[in-house]
């Protein structure tokens, strides 16, 4: 694939402060990219910079393997962005829907044709004749985006669009913008603290903290194999461990963490410190004395907490060390799991991944 945009030693400094220190990031053609990470990590500010809204103090943007000058207005014909809170003119729906392609001065049939198709894309063909001040907000996030889809953008720009609609209306959109994403390869840029959100749609992902890039890769990888910490708790590995490397063989190791072994797969140097994360959705939990079946890791223990995570429940378990898994609420009732249940947690050992310390 080849680089749409790519960035290399960018910088942004706001009141005397260092908020952006980017080293180097590429945008792949046809992609798209999620930028995570908790509040204030800079996701919004780097998604305006590589929009050209804000100007970065120092470092290289390329567009198609050219550098952007200080007034890149081609490149911002070319690019546009959907805000968390739709922006839309006092007028009708297909007015609003127009109002980029006059714009850029593409003639009546064209616009005619362009509103049509990025309307049907979106579902909003039955609202092109309504006020955009009588929208839903769905309707008018949706709207919003059909907008976008008619410039046919070449780099796409989503900032936090999501966040302000309810969870149905969130879901059905998410589903019908992964789908279009997927159809029209656009090239796109989110910025999004929704881990699941950036999991759906993207297909690598850059975390961030206090402006840097602490991690970027295929989604996969960096929800299954963070960097460090900071990232896999912000990806959701629930359970992190601290432990000494007790035993090795080929392939393989024993960590010792809180009077138990654990194994995991790889190679570690003996006696040495390192720590563990293990996602809570490769945890199985079963009734003593259970069978773990292929599974290397098996340990009995004691549920310490039961949290309701959205369609599952999060149970936190003592087994010699604290460690969580995702059960459904069928799981939850037959298993009988309570406070104070006892239970037999299992998982495998390439569940087991090593963070940098």
């Amino acid at each position: 694939m080849t680089a749409l945009l790519d960035v290399e030693g960018l910088t942004l400094d706001r009141a005397g402060t260092r908020v952006l220190d980017i080293g180097a990031l590429a945008v792949e053609a046809g992609a798209v990219l999620a930028l995570i990470g908790p509040n204030g990590s800079g996701k919004t500010t780097l998604l305006k910079t590589l929009a050209s809204l804000l100007a970065p103090a120092s470092g290289r943007i390329r567009f198609r393997g050219e550098p952007l000058g200080p007034r890149p207005d081609g490149y911002r014909r070319r690019v546009t962005m959907v805000f968390q809170a739709p922006l839309l003119f006092d007028a009708s729906v297909r007015s609003n829907l127009e109002s980029g392609l006059r714009l850029h001065g593409l003639p009546a049939p064209e616009r005619a044709a362009r509103v049509g198709e990025a309307a049907a894309r979106f579902g909003v063909e039955h609202l092109l004749d309504r006020s955009a001040r009588n929208l839903s907000g769905g309707e008018a996030q949706r709207t919003s985006l059909a907008r976008a889809f008619a410039l046919r953008p070449e780099i796409l720009f989503l900032d936090e669009p999501f966040a302000a609609l309810d969870p149905p209306t969130r879901e059905a959109l998410l589903d019908d913008l992964a789908r279009i994403l997927k159809e029209t390869r656009t090239t796109t840029v989110l910025a999004t603290h929704d881990q699941m959100e950036a999991l759906r749609l993207a297909d690598r992902i850059a975390v961030l903290r206090q402006g840097r890039i602490v991690q970027e890769g295929p989604a996969q990888e960096v929800f299954n194999a963070p960097a460090d910490a900071f990232v896999a708790e912000f990806v959701g590995m629930e359970t992190i461990l601290a432990g000494r490397v007790a035993a090795t063989a080929p392939g393989e190791f024993q960590v010792a963490a809180g009077g138990r072994l654990l194994v995991a797969m790889g190679g570690a140097e003996p006696g040495a410190e390192v720590r563990l994360g293990i996602r809570p959705e490769h945890v199985t939990l079963l009734r003593p004395p259970g069978d773990p079946g292929s599974a290397r890791n098996h340990f009995p223990g004691t549920v310490t907490r039961i949290v309701p995570r959205g369609p599952f429940f999060k149970v936190e378990l003592d087994c010699g060390f604290p460690l969580a898994a995702y059960v459904t609420a069928v799981s939850l009732e037959e298993l009988g799991l309570a406070l104070g249940s006892p239970v037999v947690a299992s998982f495998k050992a390439t569940a087991v991944h090593v963070l940098r310390t």
